[in-house]
């Protein structure tokens, strides 16, 4: 399928696809929580003019979108099911471009399944502060006003200060149900800070070990602390910085992204 208009499922996750397989690595594109596939819109158009005819999926995350919920929502059960759709979509080893809760998906599958590369956009994988920070919350996110915590998320991420259209985009439909965020933060609520972060970085060392190409896009430039963190586990990291964009790179930037794509 050409044109990517009609949606389609693969292992149960509705996708959209543009071009066809072509010796070009295919790219799969995972948005991050509470978004859709939809998102990747700007960016779409940008590849069209960067990349013409590049084979692309763009997946509704389980729970997301038109996709059924799983019974595990972890990292590695989500990658699972992913790399399953692919499979069925006749793609292999792709690019696997994630952005935010997708970007550490799009690393726990290139640490399992083959992929050509990973790029990685705005999610930092030293995530013991965000843990802890959910932890000590835990018992409001299980409660009736989990939309506090997840509004003060939403503060930190620069959506004002986007472009029109991105920050349309950037804005979630409505507050994540109370089971979804518990559902995909279940590992960060329930697992020791320094835990989560060793096994991030074992993901990043069998990455290295594969010389698997792995470009994180940021909006801001990223803490020194956690660069060293990064590059210790993954030497050979591509890291670009575009300013402005908070959260968002592929909305406030989408022609660039697309450029880095290519």
């Amino acid at each position: 399928m050409s044109t990517g208009e009609a949606p389609l499922t693969y292992a149960g996750l509705w996708a959209e696809r543009r071009g066809e397989p072509d010796g070009r690595p295919p790219l799969v594109l995972l948005h991050g929580l509470s978004y859709d596939r939809h998102r990747w819109g700007p960016l779409l158009r940008e590849l069209e003019t960067a990349d013409p005819g590049r084979s692309v999926l763009a997946v509704d995350l389980p729970g997301h979108g038109q996709s059924p919920p799983l019974d595990r929502h972890g990292l590695d059960d989500v990658a699972a099911v992913v790399h399953q759709a692919v499979t069925e979509a006749g793609l292999t080893r792709p690019v696997v471009v994630g952005h935010s809760i997708g970007g550490a998906i799009a690393t726990a599958y290139a640490a399992t399944h083959p992929v050509r590369g990973v790029v990685n956009i705005d999610q930092p994988l030293r995530v013991g502060g965000f843990a802890d920070l959910l932890q000590r919350n835990a018992d409001v996110l299980r409660g009736p006003h989990h939309a506090t915590i997840w509004n003060g998320l939403l503060g930190r991420m620069g959506i004002d200060g986007l472009p029109p259209e991105a920050r349309a985009l950037a804005r979630p439909d409505a507050t994540p149900a109370r089971d979804l965020l518990l559902a995909y933060w279940d590992e960060l609520l329930t697992t020791p800070p320094a835990l989560l972060e060793e096994r991030n970085a074992a993901r990043l060392k069998r990455i290295a070990s594969q010389d698997t190409p792995y470009h994180y896009i940021t909006g801001a430039e990223p803490d020194p602390d956690y660069l060293i963190w990064l590059r210790k586990a993954l030497p050979g990291v591509t890291v670009t910085v575009l300013p402005g964009s908070g959260h968002f790179p592929h909305l406030a930037h989408p022609a660039e992204v697309a450029r880095l794509l290519t």
